[in-house]
């Protein structure tokens, strides 16, 4: 019986870009908005104030670290393009689209 033994795919990786700065932009703001509110009205509603939490790390995609990540990366989609020789990768500029005359 033949074999054959291929190297295992790198995972793929992990991309929180939105389609556009100002919708991720609006996400952030919601998320933000969600956390200080949860923590601010704790005083006037009470521990219920803090489900709103939840809401905001939808918002994120996660922890507002992903949606730091995510803002990074929507920032630098096409600008940036990653290359991979052997065992390295490297970020290096995209090049520069062709406009139409």
């Amino acid at each position: 019986m033949n074999t054959l033994k291929s190297a295992p795919s790198p995972p793929p990786p992990m991309n929180f870009a939105s389609s556009s700065v100002p919708r991720h932009l609006a996400r952030g703001a919601i998320g933000f908005g969600l956390i200080i509110g949860a923590i601010a009205l704790v005083p006037a509603v009470g521990p219920f104030s803090l489900l709103a939490a939840p809401l905001a790390l939808i918002a994120f995609r996660g922890c507002p670290t992903c949606w730091m990540v995510g803002l990074a990366q929507t920032l630098s989609r096409g600008r940036l393009e990653r290359r991979c020789t052997d065992d390295t990768c490297t970020l290096a500029k995209a090049p520069a689209a062709h406009k139409p005359a």
